[in-house]
């Protein structure tokens, strides 16, 4: 065979664009912004882990340096406990022991100044 002619015929033309499958009106012109954007100063923002004791930050809310004011609440450990011993057969108020105790209790965390939530330290 020749290199001349292809075993197969002639190769085929380029597949269409989309638009021209597609069909429809091209755009008119490329967007273009009203004003430019300037690069303005950066804003780091940090993560603090927060414990079970307060915790010395600055407030994401109203950026005021503070120590978080705490309160505990019974965390699901308190009430999977309670639970236990109510099944083991101390119901008569033995079951809520676990509600009391601090290593059960989830910690939740809110600015003094805002009183924004700013996150739970769980047990």
């Amino acid at each position: 065979m020749s290199k001349a002619s292809a075993p197969y015929g002639p190769s085929p033309a380029a597949p269409p664009s989309y638009s021209q499958a597609v069909g429809g009106v091209p755009p008119s012109s490329p967007f273009t912004p009203g004003k430019p954007i300037l690069p303005g100063p950066a804003i780091v923002t940090t993560v603090v882990p927060v414990g079970p004791q307060p915790t010395h930050m600055i407030c994401p809310h109203c950026h005021a340096e503070i120590d978080t004011a705490t309160k505990t609440q019974p965390g699901i450990i308190a009430y999977i406990s309670g639970t236990v011993i109510a099944l083991l057969g101390c119901w008569l108020g033995c079951c809520l022991i676990p509600c009391c105790i601090d290593e059960c209790m989830d910690v939740h965390h809110n600015c003094p100044n805002c009183k924004a939530y700013l996150g739970r330290f769980r047990r």
